[in-house]
């Protein structure tokens, strides 16, 4: 079994990867689960699951939940499927489509939204609202500041409460040559928000 814990926190080595195709790193997807508050039968949509590294955790960390992995490329929604395979997560539906189009195609209701990407952003936040129920929570991710005030404005016009940001600046311990070096990780936004 390639992680034999019930914690989050995979090693991001652990999960396969395609070039040019976004991976949540580590220490972000702990803060992103963390936000989302899963409960043991949340039903979590992600939307541009990418690497599936959220439905991955989330999945083993809540294996009677239910979670739609949706991503329009289909050679990144089979990524995620194998990825899923990998870890032996059974609770993940990956569904290949484009959003907003897909959302009305997309069973279960989710009662937590996670938006790791997508165009245009605040269509999409605004649309996956309308699905939430009252105490559902939405995370996003923001790699830029034009995403994070498309986000933070996005989550004032629909009313979120709750809402709270954090960046994440992350610096790793790595080998270069004879040395040891702390790289950085890119910073992150990560905004979440709750349904009155």
């Amino acid at each position: 079994m390639l992680w034999p814990y019930t914690s989050p926190g995979i090693p991001d080595t652990l999960f396969e990867c395609l070039p040019g195709i976004p991976l949540s790193k580590r220490e972000v997807r702990l803060l992103m689960i963390s936000a989302l508050r899963l409960q043991a039968d949340s039903i979590l949509w992600d939307i541009g699951a990418g690497t599936g590294t959220i439905p991955v955790e989330a999945g083993l960390l809540c294996p009677n939940a239910q979670i739609v992995a949706v991503e329009r490329d289909e050679e990144v929604a089979s990524l995620i499927r194998r990825n899923c395979d990998r870890f032996g997560v059974d609770n993940v539906e990956v569904f290949e489509g484009s959003a907003p189009d897909c959302f009305s195609a997309l069973q279960p209701q989710p009662n937590r939204v996670c938006l790791e990407g997508g165009r245009p952003l605040k269509a999409l936040l605004e649309q996956l609202w309308q699905y939430l129920p009252s105490g559902g929570r939405l995370v996003a991710t923001a790699g830029n500041l034009e995403s994070l005030y498309t986000l933070s404005a996005g989550l004032a016009e629909v009313r979120a409460c709750q809402v709270e940001v954090v960046q994440a600046a992350v610096n790793r311990l790595e080998t270069r040559g004879l040395q040891q070096v702390f790289a950085a990780v890119d910073p992150v936004f990560i905004l979440s928000g709750e349904k009155l």
